[in-house]
């Protein structure tokens, strides 16, 4: 990845429908992020207001997140044909489907490196809260509501064979959403149990060889893949996720890829990170994966 390509773009959204939390990371992650430089393409516009869920599809706020889905879609793809590799500051894990979108209009097929601690494959049907950021996954695969899928189309942005879904380990979501993700043709998933096992490094290069070898992939980074003891600032505490140091053993060799074509990192909650300490972190590993 050309380093000097990248360019940081915040999205302060939270799809609990209300103001604060993660609406506020984008702009205390930029502040930590000031010293490495990068471009700044600045904040997109729209955020989700509303407490109430759709009667049609299930979805909360579910106007507003069209409205954010497609002004994502509209400025990712804007840096893409411009040269540029995004480096997009949630906000929360609602905006996916849009910037795959957008990196889809600029690049043709798109795959996905998602490290998550969550399958994010509910729907509004199956989703406890309606909120898009349970249904990412799902959106960009195609099971969206039609008003969504226009948004996001002609067709879904995401190709199931190119995905893989890394660090999953919320057992109730799993039992939420069965019988997915069988059925899905999702080409890889490596749940929390299995990166247990696992040499990281190696996962984290043999997941990018397999993604660049059908052409270009977004990353995408929800940090609550992380344990709480070592990252306390998110809304979705689990326990036993990946330490710092595991998480940086696999994003590097996705990161160093020529292939990525953007990044997106979301769910910090500094309202929850008191004492700075979790916002530091992520900086120095987003400084040491993705910059150095």
């Amino acid at each position: 990845m050309d380093r000097g390509r990248l360019t940081l773009l915040g999205v302060p959204i939270d799809s609990v429908g209300q103001s604060g939390g993660t609406e506020l990371g984008p702009r205390a992650l930029r502040k930590l992020l000031e010293p490495a430089g990068l471009d700044d393409a600045g904040d997109t516009e729209r955020q989700i207001r509303g407490l109430d869920r759709d009667p049609r599809n299930g979805w909360l706020a579910y106007e507003d997140n069209l409205g954010v889905t497609a002004e994502i879609r509209e400025r990712v793809g804007e840096l893409i044909a411009g040269g540029r590799i995004p480096v997009v500051l949630g906000g929360c894990c609602t905006l996916l489907p849009g910037a795959l979108a957008g990196a889809r209009d600029s690049l043709g097929e798109i795959g996905l490196a998602c490290l998550d601690g969550h399958l994010d494959l509910f729907t509004g049907e199956t989703s406890p809260t309606g909120e898009g950021a349970d249904m990412p996954v799902a959106a960009a695969l195609g099971m969206a509501p039609p008003e969504l899928l226009t948004a996001i189309g002609p067709e879904p942005p995401l190709d199931p064979v190119r995905t893989a879904l890394i660090g999953a380990r919320d057992r109730e979501e799993f039992e939420l959403i069965a019988p997915l993700p069988a059925g899905t043709g999702i080409g890889r998933i490596e749940d929390r149990d299995a990166l247990r096992h696992a040499d990281l490094d190696r996962l984290g290069a043999s997941v990018a060889g397999e993604l660049e070898a059908g052409g270009r992939y977004w990353i995408h980074l929800d940090v609550d893949i992380l344990d709480p003891k070592a990252f306390p600032a998110t809304d979705y505490l689990m326990d036993d996720g990946l330490s710092l140091p595991e998480l940086k053993a696999i994003l590097r060799p996705l990161a160093e890829s020529d292939a990525v074509a953007g990044i997106s990192v979301t769910c910090f909650n500094p309202e929850k990170d008191r004492d700075g300490q979790s916002g530091a972190a992520l900086a120095t590993l987003l400084d040491c994966a993705l910059i150095a």
